[in-house]
């Protein structure tokens, strides 16, 4: 069976809009309407981005849940389901596929971390039980671990592993992964290194900018796919600023505050995230007016 690739393009790593006592999902709605009007490739649903780390497990779901019947099969929603107990990530991925989800985003196991042998046995027990595809999340900067190169193509041989959102910011760890797991779709984690991932074959990004800038994100890989590699770097260029912007605090902080200065009514962050700081907030306020988001 040969791989299936869940999208190409922009995917957005979707904010979880939260009121003081859950989930407001008339804003989910709003906003899921908004990426899918503006041409946005699929949806990340309870990702880093989405505080999932934050949520009890029947919230988390509920979310998956809602994206799925909302979006009604416009565009793909892949669940983010990992977590560093392998038997809560097995439930949680089980769970997403029974609720309809179209793929997976499962990260390393963060702060118990495990070697590359555990590594290989936390997903075969996923794989066991789910039949989803799945794309792996390297962000060695959160988990404290990576992926090494072996591991990955020893997992690729399996048709449910797809692909790689890789995180890690190394230009080289990027390559050598293109060469290494051609067989896998590999998906930008930074949104500043979109375009030299596509330079090198990847598929798209799962952007944390497309929460604001959902129609620019997509443009910015259509122009690439298109041949137009000029336009695309330059929508890389101009959005540079508000993508520096975007990560000045821990990420989903500035999104956020960016999607409730839009009007999008995001509500609060859950500790222990909490509120900008005024001169960050100024930084972040600047760069969206140089972009007439507000």
């Amino acid at each position: 069976m040969s791989k299936k690739t869940l999208f190409t393009g922009a995917g957005t790593a979707l904010i979880t809009p939260f009121t003081e006592n859950g989930v407001n999902f008339d804003a989910l709605g709003n906003i899921i309407e908004f990426q899918i009007e503006n041409s946005v490739d699929a949806l990340i649903i309870c990702g880093t981005t989405g505080e999932a780390a934050t949520m009890p497990d029947k919230e988390h779901l509920s979310v998956i849940e809602f994206a799925v019947k909302k979006t009604a099969g416009r565009i793909p929603i892949i669940a983010g389901t990992g977590s560093n107990d392998t038997a809560h990530c097995v439930e949680l991925s089980q769970e997403a596929q029974n609720l309809g989800a179209d793929g997976l985003l499962i990260v390393t196991p963060y702060y118990n971390k495990c070697t590359q042998k555990g590594l290989m046995m936390h997903f075969d027990k996923v794989l066991e039980k789910v039949n989803l595809p799945i794309i792996l999340y390297n962000i060695p900067g959160r988990t404290g671990m990576q992926f090494k190169l072996d591991t990955l193509k020893e997992l690729a041989k399996d048709e449910r592993i797809v692909g790689v959102k890789e995180a890690s910011g190394s230009i080289e760890y990027l390559t050598d992964l293109v060469h290494t797991c051609p067989e896998l779709d590999v998906y930008s984690g930074n949104d500043d290194m979109v375009v030299p991932l596509l330079s090198l074959g990847g598929k798209g990004v799962i952007s944390v900018l497309s929460n604001i800038a959902p129609k620019e994100t997509h443009d910015l890989c259509q122009k690439f796919f298109d041949g137009d590699m000029k336009g695309s770097l330059a929508l890389q260029m101009e959005y540079l600023d508000l993508i520096h912007a975007l990560f000045c605090e821990v990420n989903p902080i500035p999104v956020k505050t960016a999607m409730n200065l839009m009007g999008f009514n995001a509500g609060p962050l859950r500790l222990p995230l909490c509120e900008m700081d005024d001169a960050n907030l100024v930084k972040l306020k600047s760069a969206m007016a140089d972009r007439g988001l507000i």
